[in-house]
């Protein structure tokens, strides 16, 4: 499945670093990013997660929560987060949301036939109250 703008930003529940999450349910009336990582400790993703961190009240402005999704164990999340913190200088306290069977990456289409089932492309999606 391929997404395209102005689709309907498919539903999941997962498990997360806050708990389970109902993608829809989270989102409520706001706006989202849904945004994609290959795997957790990479440096890229590493500085990514935390820089999205650093803008926490930015988002908070404009009615937005994120969500990070990495086909890694929840465990490995816990310590990647206390990672992230520790060397970025922040408080990741949005979602790291755990995909090892890659349910998300393939509803979201986040893996390149070609590569390996782990590698997800890195993806970034924004959904609007509207599209939920």
């Amino acid at each position: 499945m391929s997404l395209r703008l102005g689709d309907i930003a498919p539903d999941f529940t997962a498990q997360s670093t806050e708990g389970e999450i109902n993608f829809h349910e989270y989102l409520g009336e706001g706006w989202g990013i849904l945004f994609s990582h290959p795997a957790d400790y990479t440096p890229v993703c590493t500085t990514e997660l935390g820089k999205t961190a650093l803008l926490k009240e930015e988002f908070a402005k404009r009615n937005t929560k994120v969500l990070a999704v990495s086909v890694d164990a929840l465990d490995s999340h816990f310590g990647w987060r206390n990672d992230i913190n520790e060397t970025q200088n922040t408080n990741v306290e949005f979602p790291i949301l755990a995909d090892p069977e890659r349910n998300i990456a393939t509803l979201y289409d986040m893996i390149h036939p070609n590569a390996s089932e782990k590698a997800t492309v890195r993806s970034l999606f924004i959904i609007g109250p509207d599209k939920k």
